[in-house]
């Protein structure tokens, strides 16, 4: 039995700078990984099936765990079964990553298990077919994002805290994209200029998963007392910086949904794994 963790990611920003011809949209943004993790076991079994415990809520066509393991099919050297069980506590549907987290940890210990011989820029380019977050998790690295996200530009962030909310919601990413006052073209940018001036990077989608969802708007008003409260993704967790004068306790204690306090990785510890 190996048992690793799947790491959530924040984004510290979120624009869309245009959209392309086959509907999908260009976008710039900041990956952060942060230390709130799902834990994934993966077991060799007799046979070719693959059992997942742990997701019964998604259907196993639709499950990126289960599609991660078909992807590498192909590549597999020594194919087996697998049972795989997720211990889930990254949140659904809420902006953090944690189904394209699940994926590209299957791909990266499958690949193993399987002995397929995929190198880490062939799992991403596997990894951007099941979802345009997928390839951040490979890497395992903080990144500068452009494209539909697959564009990646690894870099520097300096170790902090936040407190990250979870409102009572599941936010429709499809919704959010249908919706005709999304700003589809914000001018592009590069990190230097984030660097410099981090509070002109916004998130196009907060205006409208505020609107759209009152719970949203009251995570954000609760956060926004205390520092500067952001959306992560397309929602629907909201989160803000860690600073010294901030009553941890108290702020996490009143908070109106599910709170988190989280640090902030350098790399995913996925990147340290032996299998």
């Amino acid at each position: 039995m190996i048992r690793v963790p799947s790491p959530a990611k924040l984004n510290l920003f979120l624009h869309i700078t245009g959209r392309r011809e086959n509907g999908y949209h260009e976008l710039q943004s900041i990956f952060q990984l942060i230390d709130l993790y799902d834990w994934i076991e993966f077991k060799q079994i007799d046979g070719d099936e693959i059992h997942i415990d742990g997701l019964s809520s998604v259907d196993l066509e639709n499950n990126l765990i289960y599609k991660a393991t078909q992807a590498l099919k192909p590549f597999a050297k020594r194919p087996t079964g697998l049972f795989i069980r997720i211990e889930k506590n990254i949140p659904m549907g809420a902006g953090l990553g944690g189904g394209s987290s699940n994926a590209a940890t299957t791909l990266l210990i499958v690949n193993k298990i399987w002995q397929c011989g995929l190198t880490i820029d062939q799992l991403a380019d596997l990894g951007v077919k099941l979802g345009a977050d997928v390839p951040i998790f490979v890497h395992g690295r903080n990144a500068w994002a452009e494209g539909i996200g697959e564009h990646l530009s690894f870099i520097d962030l300096d170790q902090k805290q936040y407190i990250v909310l979870k409102p009572d919601c599941f936010i429709s990413t499809q919704l959010l994209f249908s919706q005709k006052s999304l700003t589809r073209d914000t001018k592009t940018s590069k990190f230097c200029a984030y660097q410099i001036k981090p509070s002109d990077f916004g998130n196009n989608f907060e205006p409208l998963a505020r609107s759209l969802y009152p719970e949203v708007d009251e995570a954000m008003q609760y956060l926004d007392q205390f520092g500067v409260a952001k959306l992560t993704g397309t929602g629907a967790c909201v989160f803000t910086e860690v600073t010294e004068d901030m009553n941890l306790d108290e702020i996490l204690k009143h908070s109106p949904c599910k709170a988190y306090l989280v640090n902030s990785l350098n790399e995913s510890p996925l990147n340290h794994i032996e299998v």
